[in-house]
C-alpha cells in the first residue's frame, strides 16, 4: 500500500510539472522504468481507449467515456463522464485515469477531487507525429506495454513507409494541392504540423495552406474565407474532416457564398472524411491516410492496397 501511494505522489508531481501538450514528449522516459505498472483504467477520450485495446488492455481498462466510436469492445464497459461525481469514479476504484488537455483546462475541479481520492490523472493529448509515438510509448511504459508500443511504431512506419513508395513516382508538380478543413463554420483548417496534414502529406496531398497559425499550439488553425478564396485557383481538392467537430456536408461546402470559384468546387472535388481517422492519435490514422489517398488518387489507393495496409498496420491491435 505505501508503495502505491508513493507512485501516486511521484507520478502525480512528474505530470503536474509537464506542460499538457508536451507531456508526451517527455514522459517516455527511463525514469519511468521499474513502476508498478496501472491495472484499472478509466479512459476519458476516444483515443486513449483505442490505443490501450491496440496495447491488449481489455482487461485493464474498467470504464471509457461516453463518446466510443468503431470499436465494439467498449459497449461492455462501464461509462464515465467529466460530468459524473467523483464519487463515482471513486466507487470503481481505479488506479488511473486519462484525460486530454481540453477536460483538464475546463473542469479542473474535478481532476483536483479525484487526485485528492488518491487517483492518478494523467492529461495527455500529443498534437504531431513525433509526439503520436512518444504518445504510445508514455501508454506502454504507464501499464508495462513497452513492447507493444514498439511494436505499434514498428507497425504504423511500415505502412507509412508502404504509402510513401506508392505516391514516389508521382512528381511534385502532378500532386494534388489541397485545402483541409477543420471547422467550416470559422473557417479553420489544420496547422502545419497536425496528425491531419502529416495524413495528407503522407498521401500525396501537398497543403496549401502552410502558411496558417496554429491556435494555441492546437492542432486547428484560422484561415479565413478571404485567404480560401485568393487560392482558389489552386485548390484542387477541397477536403473536409467530418463529425461532432465539423458537422458538414458537401452541400453545406458547396453553397457556401464565394466558394463557387474555388477549383475544386466547380470540379466537384469536395470530399469528406471521418474526422475520428485523420484527428486522432491511433492506428487508425493509416485508414485516413488511405481514405485521403484515395479521394486524390483513386487509381493506386485500390481494394488491393487497403488489404495489405490494414494486416501491416495492426490496425485496432489485430
Amino acid at each position: 500500500m505505501q508503495k502505491h501511494i508513493w507512485k501516486i505522489i511521484w507520478l502525480f508531481a512528474v505530470f503536474m510539472s509537464l506542460p499538457a501538450l508536451s507531456a508526451a514528449k517527455t514522459a517516455a522516459d527511463q525514469k519511468f522504468r521499474g513502476i508498478e505498472p496501472f491495472t484499472r483504467i478509466i479512459s476519458l477520450y476516444g483515443a486513449h481507449t483505442e490505443n490501450l485495446f491496440a496495447l491488449g488492455l481489455d482487461k485493464e481498462i474498467i470504464g471509457v467515456s461516453q463518446i466510443e466510436a468503431h470499436l465494439p469492445e467498449t459497449l461492455t464497459k462501464p461509462v464515465f463522464t467529466y460530468h459524473d461525481d467523483a464519487e463515482k469514479f471513486m466507487g470503481a476504484r481505479p488506479d488511473l485515469v486519462l484525460i486530454r488537455p481540453m477536460i483538464a483546462m475546463a473542469h479542473g475541479a474535478f481532476v483536483t477531487k479525484l487526485r485528492k481520492a488518491g487517483i492518478t490523472v494523467v492529461s495527455i493529448q500529443p498534437v504531431n507525429i513525433d509526439e503520436m509515438y512518444h504518445y504510445w510509448k508514455t501508454l506502454g511504459t504507464l501499464t508495462a506495454r513497452e513492447n507493444n508500443a514498439d511494436e505499434m511504431i514498428f507497425s504504423f512506419q511500415k505502412a507509412v513507409g508502404f504509402v510513401r513508395s506508392l505516391i514516389q513516382p508521382i512528381p511534385p508538380e502532378k500532386r494534388k494541392r489541397v485545402y483541409f478543413e477543420a471547422i467550416h463554420e470559422k473557417m479553420k483548417t489544420f496547422s502545419p504540423g497536425a496528425i491531419a496534414i502529416f495524413a495528407l502529406t503522407t498521401a500525396g496531398g501537398i497543403n496549401i495552406t502552410k502558411d496558417a497559425k496554429p491556435r494555441r499550439n492546437t492542432n486547428i488553425a484560422t484561415y479565413g474565407k478571404e485567404q480560401i478564396l485568393a487560392r482558389s485557383g489552386e485548390i484542387d481538392v477541397y477536403l473536409a474532416q467530418k463529425g461532432r467537430m465539423n458537422p458538414t456536408s458537401v452541400e453545406i461546402i458547396r453553397q457556401e457564398p464565394g466558394f463557387h470559384i474555388i477549383k475544386a468546387v466547380k470540379n466537384g472535388q469536395i470530399y469528406l472524411i471521418d474526422e475520428v481517422i485523420v484527428s486522432r492519435p491511433g492506428l487508425r490514422l493509416v485508414q485516413g491516410i488511405f481514405e485521403i489517398g484515395k479521394a486524390l488518387y483513386p487509381d493506386i489507393f485500390t481494394a488491393e492496397v487497403w488489404e495489405k495496409l490494414s494486416s501491416m498496420s495492426l490496425i485496432n491491435g489485430k
